[in-house]
């Protein structure tokens, strides 16, 4: 079985529907990081020195590949990534190797062999 991880930066209050609609699509489980703060195209504002920043979450989703892309649009859509700026990123990379989901690999599996 081969893997991806999903990382995604969304507002923070956000992280909950992310990981309803990753789960939706097929994420058999998430890690939801509070309190980190991005900076895009634009500068944030300030005021009187302190930055204006809202907190952002990040999820981490480790996915079986033929399901990382399903996943990823989904939560494109539900963050409106592309419909507002600063709204967020998300992206995947390969993962090598990955120990601690012997116990998903039945379930998976399953899962796999249904939308093939």
């Amino acid at each position: 079985m081969h893997f991806k991880l999903i990382v995604v930066a969304v507002d923070d209050g956000l992280a909950q529907e992310v990981v309803e609609v990753a789960r939706e699509a097929g994420a058999t489980g998430a890690t939801v990081l509070n309190q980190a703060r991005g900076e895009g195209l634009t500068r944030p504002r300030t005021f009187f020195g302190m930055d204006l920043v809202s907190q952002r979450d990040v999820i981490l989703l480790l996915v079986e590949q033929h399901l990382a892309r399903r996943i990823l649009e989904r939560i494109g859509q539900v963050a409106a990534f592309d419909s507002r700026e600063g709204a967020g990123i998300a992206f995947q990379v390969d993962v090598e190797d990955a120990v601690g989901i012997l116990h998903q690999a039945r379930t998976l599996t399953a899962l796999i062999e249904e939308d093939l």
